[in-house]
């Protein structure tokens, strides 16, 4: 039986909860709740049991908080990496419990590479990896980031197990950080870098489109830049855009607008730090879950206040 495509299943997703955003699970461990170490430390010892289980404690308190409110989570896996194996435990049964909660999970990894590297990293965490004669998923995430530095033969692996597994894949085209002119405003001809890569992404993602219209190669686009947003949303018509920088990073409900299609639809607004870490306003720790509830309903809120303004409220 072929699977859903992914932007099928995101779109319902998003219809269920009538709010196209997605919260990351950015859990540097540094930020979490005192309690919450000091109890996993006193558990387990100083030690990489602590580190998982604090940080999984963590997460699955912040899904069930918000479960009910947004359709997606997002994974930014440094703040994995950087606690070692035991952190890379935690991404995995984060995503797992995550997806066993009916949520869509993706994995902010940005990877890419060639040949068989680029298809190493893509049956990692999208397809599945040859194990002792039969074929197993290893993270089984819903999409993943993906840099496309490297050229459009980077990206086939990814597009194969988007087709092959209803994947899903957002390319870096236009980033939320303010040095991201220095390279993607370049230009190249008579177009910049984030043009070229935006015709890339439109011409990949043609093939893998599903019955609501949108590909499961989608595109990473700031809300930080709302005008140059607007423009590509014209170059890529079909895509999804994932739109980090709303909140902590400037970004408001008015500037994620012009991300989204005529039809309320084609767009993932991002929102970390200000919702997980919402806590540290009152400094309530013991409060961390309800207070992400609360910056996420504030979010959706705000989010469907300004595609109302513009028409664009599809529910």
């Amino acid at each position: 039986m072929k699977p859903k495509n992914f932007a099928d299943r995101l779109m319902d997703a998003i219809d269920a909860k009538r709010n196209p955003s997605i919260i990351g699970l950015d859990s540097e461990f540094s930020k979490l709740p005192g309690f919450i170490k000091e109890d996993a430390r006193n558990k387990s010892g100083s030690s990489a049991e602590a580190v998982f289980n604090a940080l999984l404690r963590f997460n699955t308190a912040i899904i069930d908080s918000i479960k009910d409110i947004v359709p997606a989570v997002k994974l930014q896996s440094a703040f994995y990496e950087e606690c070692g194996p035991a952190g890379m435990r935690a991404f995995l049964e984060t995503a797992r419990y995550a997806k066993n909660m009916g949520l869509i999970v993706v994995g902010d990894m940005k990877r890419s590479d060639i040949g068989n590297t680029s298809a190493a990293y893509s049956s990692a965490y999208l397809g599945r990896v040859h194990l002792f004669g039969s074929m197993e998923p290893a993270y089984d995430l819903d999409c993943i980031t993906v840099n496309p530095y490297l050229g459009s033969d980077s990206m086939h692996p990814f597009l194969d197990d988007c087709r092959n597994f209803g994947k899903g894949i957002f390319v870096l085209v236009k980033t939320s950080n303010p040095s991201s002119s220095e390279i993607q405003d370049l230009l190249s001809g008579n177009k910049k870098v984030y043009e070229i890569v935006a015709g890339m992404v439109d011409r990949l993602g043609s093939g893998l489109a599903g019955k609501r219209g949108y590909s499961a190669v989608g595109a990473v686009v700031g809300a930080t830049y709302p005008k140059e947003a607007e423009a590509l949303r014209k170059l890529m018509p079909e895509a999804v855009f994932l739109v980090p920088g709303y909140g902590a990073q400037g970004g408001s409900a008015a500037d994620i607008a012009p991300c989204f299609n005529r039809d309320g639809y084609g767009a993932l607004v991002h929102s970390s730090r200000a919702v997980i870490f919402a806590f540290q306003k009152s400094g309530k720790e013991e409060r961390f879950g309800a207070a992400a509830r609360e910056a996420a309903l504030q979010m959706k809120k705000e989010i469907s206040a300004a595609l109302r303004e513009k028409r664009l409220y599809p529910w």
